[in-house]
């Protein structure tokens, strides 16, 4: 039916294009071909699993196979499609294929009854096909009620299971069934699908604007067919790129270069105007973020080597520019930039204050060291063997000054003294340019000596393996009663209580203590946590006398005793002495 006749009984794009054989699922072939075999060989298993992300043909490929099956010619890998069998599967009104919703019946009382009818023979097909679409979703005790049917069912019936979630699934019903994985389909041949809807719908779309929609339904055809049936409501008989960014709330790549090249350049303040003028421009803060993450994704890709073919975001006049920016970065700086991104979108989900989230990422980005250099530096550092030159940290009209780290195995101690007081620019003034190709020479740190952990040092070692941790895992072990050496690897911590104890032996903690403490040592330490037994053993709390057991001994004072003779009177109440510093009630 065409969209254009204005009818009630409307069908939306993604069911009247769904494929109805099995050469028409799009970016499934492993699945088709296995199918059609197994067709063609009489090979059909009684039970099939389909598994893949939203959208991507499962339950259609259901339907198909379905077809094939009960079509009025076959079993045939190709079914008719017009016999009254093919029309009623398509329109979901045969009477054999039962499909059923996994979520809504998912008990065991459904599950009975599917048992109680799967005896009776289908009513003029061949073969009585139940498709249960999200199958994970039934419980545990309907499937263990499925098992024993699943695996022997009669000759007249085939199952077909549906999921987006297999793991979910029992391995005693995954055991019973043949798993076919779907992939998700490629941007690709989701465009080229896109256009054929567009051809059909008598619309004419730029190829801009159906790229952007295979990239946004992210491997799910049924994603971009809801999209395209809304941007034919949107705009109409012409689709362009600027309106699927006006309805999705996207940049234009343009405008995300250039944010990307304003990061490259170090320049914060360019950044947030970018930010401001796209916001202004009816931008989503969110989408914006994700568009700048997959555009730096494109540059560590061409960073590393990979083709155009691999890049998810620009188009082919783009690469030039996102080489330029990788080249700026450098790798580690551009993984440091995704990184950032990465959690900034997490936070943004959560947050309603997502624009200061992004300017705040924004504004980190900017101000990134060159992480590369950094690196270089440290190895050099490490190996004590090569020259490095750091990468200036942002782009500068000022030339930077050469650093070098020389050898220790090549340059004595005087040497490295008597040459840093050559080559050190003098106090006098001097033009920047001058400084070029200048060299320090720095003499590398030696490493840290190990220390031999004994009873005269093993309070200030401890100490300092506390002070090196800093957070609540040092307070924890602070309270300490006693340190000993149990053996010449092993270090004894007696805790003043249990409850130190267990929260010093967890996991992570332990493993940190033991960390330093080996890392100070030179050698493999290992701690052991102990509790003091005096602290942990609580002393007996003083009985307390009752109110009648005192009354009895103040009868026996000489006093009280003379005056119950004289009256002959008894001891009725026992109060405290009045305290005249305290105020009174």
């Amino acid at each position: 039916m065409n969209a254009k006749d204005g009818t009630k009984n409307y069908i939306v794009v993604a069911r009247r294009y769904r494929p109805q054989a099995f050469d028409e699922l799009i970016g499934q072939a492993h699945v088709a071909h296995a199918l059609t075999n197994a067709i063609k060989t009489n090979r059909v298993g009684h039970a099939y699993l389909f598994t893949g992300a939203r959208g991507v043909g499962k339950t259609s490929a259901a339907r198909i196979l379905a077809k094939a099956l009960n079509c009025q010619q076959g079993p045939t890998a190709v079914p008719c499609g017009k016999c009254s069998i093919c029309q009623d599967i398509v329109h979901g009104e045969d009477v054999d294929v039962l499909e059923i919703d996994g979520a809504s019946n998912r008990g065991i009382d459904e599950i009975r009854q599917l048992r109680s009818n799967v005896n009776i023979r289908p009513s003029r097909a061949k073969y009585k096909v139940y498709i249960i679409d999200e199958v994970h979703m039934l419980t545990m005790q309907a499937f263990n009620a499925l098992l024993k049917t699943l695996e022997e069912p009669p000759e007249h019936v085939k199952f077909i299971f549906c999921t987006t979630d297999p793991e979910k699934i029992p391995i005693t019903v995954l055991s019973r069934c043949q798993r076919f994985d779907f992939a998700s389909v490629d941007s690709d041949s989701i465009r080229k699908r896109l256009e054929q809807i567009c051809e059909a719908e008598k619309v004419t779309a730029d190829p801009a604007a159906l790229s952007i929609l295979a990239r946004r339904a992210a491997g799910s055809m049924r994603d971009s067919q809801s999209l395209l049936e809304q941007l034919l409501s949107f705009c109409g008989g012409n689709l362009t790129a600027l309106d699927v960014q006006q309805l999705l709330g996207t940049a234009d790549t343009g405008r995300v270069i250039e944010l990307a090249q304003a990061l490259a350049n170090r320049q914060a303040d360019v950044a947030l105007q970018a930010v401001d003028g796209a916001i202004n421009a009816g931008v989503d803060g969110g989408q914006l973020a994700e568009q700048l993450l997959v555009c730096f994704r494109d540059v560590a890709a061409l960073k590393v080597g990979c083709s155009d073919a691999l890049l998810q975001f620009a188009e082919p006049d783009d690469v030039a520019a996102l080489r330029e920016i990788g080249n700026q970065l450098g790798l580690e700086t551009t993984l440091a930039i995704l990184q950032i991104l990465d959690a900034t979108l997490t936070k943004m989900r959560l947050s309603t204050h997502m624009r200061t989230l992004l300017e705040i990422a924004l504004v980190r980005a900017a101000n990134l060291e060159a992480v590369e250099s950094l690196g270089e530096l440290l190895g050099a550092m490490q190996t004590g063997n090569l020259a490095v030159q750091p990468k200036p940290t942002a782009p500068s009209s000022s030339a930077a000054q050469t650093r070098t780290v020389p050898s220790q195995a090549t340059t004595s101690p005087t040497k490295a003294a008597s040459s840093a007081s050559e080559e050190v620019p003098s106090a006098s003034p001097k033009k920047k340019t001058d400084l070029i190709g200048e060299k320090l020479a720095v003499s590398e740190p030696s490493p840290p000596q190990p220390v031999v952990i004994d009873a005269q040092n093993v309070e200030r070692v401890w100490s300092q393996v506390l002070t090196e941790i800093e957070d609540i895992s040092a307070e924890f072990a602070r309270s300490y009663k006693s340190l000993a050496i149990s053996a010449p690897n092993q270090l004894v911590v007696t805790l003043a209580s249990a409850y130190n104890k267990e929260e010093c032996e967890r996991s992570n903690r332990k493993t940190r203590f033991e960390g330093v403490l080996s890392r100070i040592a030179g050698q493999k330490m290992q701690i052991e946590f102990r509790v003091d037994k005096e602290s942990a053993v609580p002393k007996p709390a003083a009985a307390t006398k009752s109110k009648r057991q005192l009354m009895r001994e103040m009868e026996k004072h000489p006093l009280i005793a003379e005056a119950i003779k004289t009256f002959d009177g008894e001891v009725v109440d026992l109060q405290q002495p009045f305290d005249r510093t305290k105020p009174p009630r």
